[in-house]
């Protein structure tokens, strides 16, 4: 897929399911690096255990009249995180994701299916 949105996009609405089947629906930063979204949480967060549970994800981005959807497989990348991705959170947002002690998962989302309209 290649939209600049997914470059230029503040967030995106991430959906994992509970392990008890129920949906969690958030909005949360990215970044888009090597075909895939990259986001940083905290490791005991709702999705960070969706995700460890159930892998399956959905990414859409903010703009309802213009949407863009992924559907793909999730997973929490250890340390050291990516170079590339490091600096894309840095350079899109200024945030450093390896000195912010507070959010410590990394979650890659690579896409297997795409909805647009």
């Amino acid at each position: 897929m290649t939209d600049a949105r997914l470059f230029t996009e503040r967030n995106i609405w991430l959906a994992t399911v509970r392990p008890d089947g129920r949906p969690h629906l958030v909005p949360i930063w990215f970044v888009w690096v090597r075909e895939r979204f990259y986001i940083c949480t905290e490791g005991r967060s709702v999705k960070a255990k969706n995700i460890a549970a159930n892998p399956r994800a959905s990414a859409a981005l903010e703009d309802g009249n213009q949407p863009i959807i992924a559907e793909g497989r999730a997973a929490i990348l250890p340390r050291p995180y990516p170079d590339d991705v490091v600096a894309e959170f840095k350079q899109k947002y200024g945030w450093d994701i390896v000195t912010d002690g507070s959010y410590n998962a990394l979650i890659e989302i690579t896409p297997e299916k795409w909805l647009r309209w």
